[in-house]
């Protein structure tokens, strides 16, 4: 069966649907449908050869044509997980780690450009105080225009409410393309398989507006660009929480026919007819630990969390810390030169036809809707719940398995001696999944309001 998957930042992907016994450490689902990938505009590495779903099954193109499930989704409906979460931490040398539920750790060493799978709960590597976790509730999804027989909201995407954006300060609320829906939310995406940041003309221009020196370059893609020397930060609130990303985070890198200008994110995109606004790739990505939450059928709604990899005395000392010429630096060291020429004369602002709303906008669909279909298995016990205090006996651990040396030694006569010992690893505490301590369950938990 034919499979073709084409995403928002323009990357393509095409081969065939599979279906095979898919393991990950002790995790092993027989007959999982996935996609192997035969043709794409991505270079893979590491033999990479298919794509496995994160998402929720509804948007699965896979899943409608064989009536199955994404491969994430299949755990959390069969209560594989010790708690239907996955996570996900980026780092800009191709290195990070995705954890899920269950205790079976994988690695990959420094330097092999692959992730490293710690399947357990919360990378406690990573995460230092739990605490420090801000969880943002999911939004829900009214049916298709065409699905006629549907006549419930449901999670599509993991698409949180988008507050404010900033730079140097200054802030904006961004403008929805769609502001009869969603309570005139503007729902960003959070999207672990995008090279960038996206957003609407009427935001990207705005946000652009207020950083001096800055212009479009490229109509056809939204693309701006900004004096390489640029220092001012961009923000962005979830909740009421502000995410800093710095000149290193946002420049895209110098053109090689303007050296003394740098494409930047976000870039402009056309409107979205499912309403979905912005979308968050690895440049904002890079800069948390993300933990997403797939929710529980009847009890508890989909989260996702964001863990600042930054705290604000280090943003501060960053920021007050670059200079051209460290910002210089920073690019010639990861080769951020694009090979292309700027136009010399001011581009007109790009104008885009607003499709049809393809929701059926009058099937109401809210921020942390509890639903009863589509979910987690309903035998797993809430921790999220509605506002309720962390159930501390949740918190899962792993026990490494024991690590088997060989000592092989010389001593200064030539005699080599060779000695076999066990050393067992301590018990590891991977954090606290989806929850928080009873004396922050309010102020940590947002839903966009």
């Amino acid at each position: 069966m034919a499979s073709d998957r084409h995403y928002a930042d323009g990357t393509t992907a095409s081969g065939f649907v599979a279906k095979e016994t898919i393991k990950l450490a002790n995790l092993s689902i027989p007959e999982q449908h996935f996609g192997l990938i035969t043709e794409s505009n991505v270079t893979f590495i590491d033999q990479v050869s298919g794509i496995l779903g994160l998402g929720f099954p509804r948007l699965s193109s896979i899943s409608r044509k064989t009536n199955s499930t994404p491969f994430f989704p299949t755990l959390a409906y069969k209560g594989l997980l010790e708690y239907p979460l996955f996570a996900l931490s980026l780092a800009k040398n191709h290195t990070g780690s995705l954890s899920l539920g269950k205790s079976c750790p994988l690695s990959y060493p420094e330097g092999s450009n692959r992730s490293w799978v710690l399947a357990g709960a919360i990378d406690a590597s990573v995460v230092n105080n739990t605490n420090q976790i801000s969880w943002n509730r999911v939004a829900s999804f009214p049916p298709f225009v065409n699905e006629a027989n549907e006549t419930n909201a449901n999670y599509l995407q993991w698409a949180i409410p988008l507050a404010s954006f900033a730079v140097n300060g200054t802030s904006r609320a961004p403008v929805p393309t769609y502001p009869f829906v969603g309570g005139g939310r503007s729902l960003a995406l959070i999207d672990v398989g995008a090279s960038g940041i996206t957003g609407p003309l009427q935001d990207v221009s705005t946000l652009f507006s207020m950083i001096p020196g800055s212009r479009l370059v490229d109509s056809d893609v939204g693309q701006w660009a900004i004096p390489c020397d640029t220092l001012v930060p961009i923000t962005f609130t979830f909740g009421t929480v502000t995410y800093t990303l710095l000149p290193e985070d946002y420049i895209i890198g110098s053109a090689s026919g303007n050296p003394n200008s740098c494409l930047a994110w976000p870039r402009a995109s056309a409107p979205h007819s499912d309403g979905i606004d912005w979308q968050f790739g690895a440049p904002f990505l890079r800069t948390v630990y993300s933990i997403y939450s797939f929710g529980i059928t009847s009890k508890e709604s989909p989260l996702i969390g964001f863990y600042q990899l930054r705290n604000a005395t280090e943003i501060a000392n960053l920021t007050q810390s670059q200079t051209p010429e460290s910002i210089s630096a920073y690019l010639s060291s990861i080769s951020a030169t694009i090979a292309t020429t700027l136009p010399n004369v001011l581009l007109p602002t790009p104008t885009y036809t607003t499709p049809p709303y393809t929701m059926n906008s009058s099937i109401s669909a809210s921020v942390g809707a509890i639903v009863t279909s589509g979910l987690a298995t309903s035998t797993y016990s809430a921790i999220f719940g509605t506002h309720t205090s962390f159930n501390a006996s949740a918190i899962p651990t792993i026990s490494p398995e024991p690590s088997i040396f060989t000592s092989i030694v010389t001593d200064t006569s030539g005699q080599v001696s060779t000695s076999v010992y066990t050393s067992l690893a301590a018990v590891v505490t991977l954090g606290i999944p989806p929850g928080w301590s009873a004396g922050n369950a309010d102020d940590r938990l947002y839903e966009g309001d």
